[in-house]
C-alpha cells in the first residue's frame, strides 16, 4: 500500500471500500494499468454481483482486497478498517475463493480440510460443519481427485468458510458447472447471505446474478461504470412491450403520432417510450386497431451490460456436478 500507518476506521456501513484504486505491473513494454482509479463500495449484508468483462480487472481487484498484491496508489477499507499489509488482522475475518484451490489430489476432502484448519487454528468441530454446510458431509471421505468439478468449487467454498469469515470473495464459483451444479453453489450462497455474511460474487452467469444478487458493481478498463440495485441500473418497469396487430404498416403511424418509438419486428412491433402497456392499447383502439398478442419485454443485465462495456459477457463452458 502506498499508507504504511496503523488501520484506521472507515464507514462502518459498508464491508469495503475502495477509492482511487491504481494498479500498475511492469512489462517489457512498460507499464500496464491493470486498475485505473477504481471506487468500489459493496454494502454490509446481502450478495452484492462484481462485473466486468475479461481483463477489466475484477481478479486483480480480489487480490488486492486478500493482500495478495500492493496497490499502486489508493485505498482500500475492508469491514470498517483500512488494510495496509497482508497481515492485518481484519484479513482473518474474510474467506475467498480466487484462482485453483491447493488441495491435495490424493487426500480426502475432510483431510484437506483438517490441514487447513490446523495451519488457520481453527477447531477440528469447524470442519464437519462447513462440510454440512456445503453439502460434502457424506463425500468427505472420496479422494479429492475423484470430485467432480462442482464437488471441488463447493470444497473450495468449505475452505472459506472455515474462519467463519465476514465477508466472502466469490471469484467465478460457478464457472465451468452444469445447471444442477450452479444451483448448489447458488443455494450455498444464499443461505449465507441469509446468516448474515457478506458476498462479493464475481460471475459470468448475468441470470444469476440478476436472480441473487442485491446489489451489483461493473467495471470496465480498471474503473467503475456503474453501481446499484439490480432494478434501479436495469429500470423496474417495462421498458418495451411486442405487440401483433392487423395492420401493422397504420398501427406504427398511429403510435409514432401518439409519441411512441415502433420498430418492426418479424411481423410485429417493439414499442417503446410508455411507462404501461395499457397506454398502447388504448391509442390502437382509438384508432380502431386492435392488439391480437401483446407481450412484455423486461429489462435485463444482460443486455445493460452490453449496452454498458460494449462486450458480451463470455458464456461459461459446461462442466459436470
Amino acid at each position: 500500500m502506498t499508507e504504511t500507518g496503523p488501520a484506521t476506521t472507515a464507514t462502518a456501513d459498508a464491508a469495503i471500500r475502495i477509492e482511487g484504486l491504481r494498479k500498475v505491473y511492469r512489462t517489457a513494454r512498460g507499464g500496464f494499468a491493470a486498475l485505473d482509479g477504481l471506487d468500489l463500495e459493496v454494502p454490509s449484508g446481502g450478495v452484492h454481483g462484481f462485473l466486468g468483462p475479461n481483463g477489466s480487472g475484477k481478479t486483480t481487484t480480489f487480490r488486492l482486497l486478500l493482500g495478495l498484491a500492493r496497490p499502486t496508489t489508493g485505498t482500500i477499507h475492508v469491514l470498517g478498517q483500512q488494510v495496509t499489509s497482508p497481515s492485518d488482522a481484519v484479513l482473518a475475518r474474510v474467506g475467498a475463493t480466487v484462482g485453483q484451490p491447493g488441495f491435495t489430489p490424493g487426500f480426502t476432502g475432510r483431510r484437506n480440510l483438517m490441514l487447513l484448519a490446523r495451519a488457520a487454528g481453527v477447531p477440528r468441530a469447524r470442519v464437519k460443519e462447513v462440510l454440512t454446510a456445503v453439502g460434502l458431509r457424506d463425500a468427505a471421505s472420496r479422494r479429492y481427485r475423484r470430485y467432480s468439478l462442482g464437488m471441488r468449487q463447493r470444497l473450495a467454498i468449505a475452505a472459506a468458510l472455515l474462519r467463519s469469515p465476514d465477508l466472502l470473495l466469490l471469484d467465478e464459483p460457478t464457472n465451468g458447472l452444469d445447471p444442477a451444479g450452479v444451483r448448489s453453489v447458488r443455494d450455498i450462497v444464499q443461505r449465507l447471505a441469509e446468516d448474515g455474511t457478506t458476498v462479493l460474487l464475481s460471475s459470468h452467469n448475468l441470470a444469476e446474478v440478476q436472480q441473487l444478487c442485491s446489489s451489483v458493481s461493473i467495471i470496465g478498463d480498471g474503473r467503475l461504470l456503474a453501481s446499484g440495485s439490480v432494478d434501479s441500473l436495469i429500470g423496474e418497469g417495462l421498458t418495451r412491450t411486442r405487440l401483433e396487430v392487423a395492420d401493422p404498416a397504420r398501427a406504427t403511424e398511429v403510435l409514432e403520432d401518439a409519441g411512441f418509438t415502433v420498430t418492426p419486428d418479424d411481423g410485429a412491433l417493439v414499442v417503446s417510450g410508455h411507462d404501461h402497456p395499457d397506454r398502447i392499447a388504448k391509442a390502437l383502439a382509438d384508432a380502431d386497431l386492435y392488439v391480437t398478442d401483446m407481450t412484455a419485454i423486461r429489462p435485463d443485465l444482460e443486455s445493460y451490460f452490453l449496452e454498458l462495456t460494449g462486450h458480451p459477457i463470455p458464456h461459461q463452458t459446461e462442466g459436470e456436478e
